[in-house]
């Protein structure tokens, strides 16, 4: 009588499973047909994150719900849209990328909660090397949550009851799967890895696994501060004082560098030098008494002693380690510039350019548009080089069109934004604005692009329209030229496959389809006598993405409208 009561209380639950897919167009029907085999699963929600291809599009002939993000905005807001949009008892939440996805697979993630026996599920694997797990997330949990013992922690790959995944916080971002598995851990929830065997997906490039580590190591930190995990202690004996004033100078000048914005560079290079020196000086001396001092001693009583003594050093040091690493992994080179951006202020190297080697960008402080200035936004020169665009532009946000203008004297990094803007990005006055952020701050809006160069005729504007990106993607750089005179050069991205049209005078000239973006390729239009020449010159990462035919003009040619 228990067992028949326990099975129908089984089927009695309902199992939503989520697919977070962001440009997984040669391998999301497979996932999808594979999960439609099980006859438990009550619907399959596939949330397209932004996605450049026919991800969507093919999810939803294969039956699945689909759910699409504008933009792409990151896994953990991704697993949060299904989240919110499944119907469920259960949620699973299955990457997309799996290529060899099983229902036996689908059934170990869910079976524990279906029983009963459990409320969060999580997976292990086999598979090739996770550097993130390995080099990042392990043994940040070792140290700050030692509890947690988790072969995979980073698996994209869980399951829990709907009551249960409702209290946990979703991060934005890659930190979504360990913030989960923190959270249900501060909260009580036992979590059960369970062994789905061997999987095959895609590795990541570097780039983006440079991102996850960073995403990573902020998602412990902030779980380890949030949850009282990082304890400062008292320091015992003057060397020990001393060599942690010397560590703690060193963290307190990277945070002047990166973080305090008041302050010149210069202070917080002093610090963290004075900093190195004292921390070299007193961990020999320290080295040397403390062998001095146990060298004798039993073993155990060495170790407890160690430990009393010497914990608060090695906390600030594992802490200056810490940082160095989530330092190195906001680290990217770009066109022949290191840029280094762990929070709200970005150092930018330039090796090549001899008269500034080193500069700062961000943060920017939101404030009102100057009297007589509601359809004129005032932007830093460092975040219009973030977003792409340039001054003159025009960027529509919402209904309304805006032009991009200089800062004032004395506001380089004040940006000056009308009632309108502010409402419809959702700022207030004396909001501080990261350089990283400003992306996600202003995407998805459209912007008019002047191409100003001297073969244009001084009664003609040549215009290019695009969207703007949450990030920088791959794209390409192309050469524009009317009757074989060079116009000018922008990056954007292209979808194989789009049409993009060309204008006149606001009537459309042409339309050409991109089918093959090779470098060194061109695309030619004509316009009664005229003849347009799109050269594709290199790939490169860009925020933009160019306006389809079935959106506005890609290109527009127009006369001037001179007031007499």
């Amino acid at each position: 009588m228990s067992f028949e009561k326990e099975k129908k209380d089984k089927m009695s639950k309902t199992v939503s499973i989520v697919i977070p897919a962001y440009n997984e167009e040669d391998n999301i029907s497979s996932v999808i047909s594979t999960i439609k085999k099980i006859d438990y699963i009550t619907e399959i929600i596939v949330v397209d994150d932004g996605s450049q291809d026919k991800t969507g599009e093919i999810a939803k002939s294969h039956g699945a719900i689909l759910i699409k993000h504008i933009g792409n905005r990151g896994k953990g807001s991704a697993l949060k849209t299904g989240l919110k949009n499944s119907k469920g008892d259960i949620v699973a939440f299955i990457d997309g990328d799996i290529k060899n996805l099983k229902k036996e697979m689908i059934d170990k993630i869910t079976g524990p909660i279906l029983e009963g026996k459990i409320e969060l599920v999580k997976t292990k694997f086999v598979r090739e090397s996770g550097r993130v797990t390995e080099l990042t997330a392990k043994p940040l949990l070792r140290f700050f949550f030692p509890e947690l013992n988790l072969t995979q922690p980073l698996s994209g790959q869980f399951a829990g009851k709907r009551s249960v995944l409702e209290k946990l916080k979703f991060e934005k971002d890659y930190g979504v799967d360990i913030g989960i598995v923190l959270d249900a851990d501060a909260k009580g929830i036992k979590i059960e890895e369970v062994d789905i065997g061997e999987i095959k997906h895609d590795l990541s490039p570097l780039n983006t696994l440079n991102e996850m580590a960073n995403e990573v190591v902020r998602t412990i930190i902030n779980r380890a501060t949030e949850y009282g995990r990082v304890t400062m202690m008292d320091t015992l004996g003057s060397y020990i004082r001393m060599a942690t004033l010397g560590l703690s100078l060193l963290i307190l000048g990277f945070y002047m560098i990166f973080f305090v914005t008041w302050t010149p560079l210069i202070i917080g290079e002093i610090i963290t030098i004075t900093g190195i020196i004292l921390a070299i000086i007193y961990l020999i001396r320290l080295i040397v008494k403390t062998v001095a001092m146990f060298k004798k001693r039993p073993k155990m009583n060495f170790i407890k002693s160690f430990l009393k003594m010497h914990l608060p050093l090695v906390i600030s040091a594992f802490v200056l380690i810490i940082m160095v690493t989530t330092f190195l992994s906001a680290a990217t080179l770009n066109n022949g510039k290191l840029s280094i951006e762990p929070s709200s202020r970005n150092l930018v190297i330039i090796p090549s350019a001899p008269d500034q080697q080193i500069y700062l960008k961000g943060p920017y402080t939101v404030n009102s548009a100057l009297e007589n200035e509601s359809n004129i936004i005032r932007m830093p020169k460092d975040a219009l080089d973030t977003l792409g665009i340039s001054y003159g532009d025009i960027i529509t946000i919402g209904e309304e069109s805006y032009g991009i203008n200089h800062t004032t004297d004395g506001e380089e990094n004040i940006l000056r934004l009308p009632l309108s803007v502010r409402q419809s990005l959702d700022l207030r006055i004396g909001d501080l604005i990261q350089d990283g952020r400003i992306l996600n701050i202003f995407q998805d809006n459209s912007v008019k692009h002047y191409l100003n160069y001297s073969n244009l005729s001084t009664n003609q504007t040549a215009i290019i329209n695009y969207d703007l990106n949450s990030r920088n993607i791959n794209g390409v750089q192309i050469q524009i030229y009317l009757d074989n005179k060079y116009i000018g050069t922008v990056s954007g991205v292209f979808n194989n496959g789009s049409s993009y049209s060309i204008y006149f005078n606001g009537y459309k000239a042409d339309t050409i389809l991109f089918k093959n973006q090779l470098i060194g390729n061109s695309y030619l239009a004509y316009y009664g006598n005229h003849i347009i020449e799109i050269k594709f010159i290199e790939k490169t990462s860009t925020s933009k993405t160019f306006k389809k035919d079935s959106e506005n003009a890609f290109l527009s040619f127009n006369k001037k409208i001179e007031i007499l």
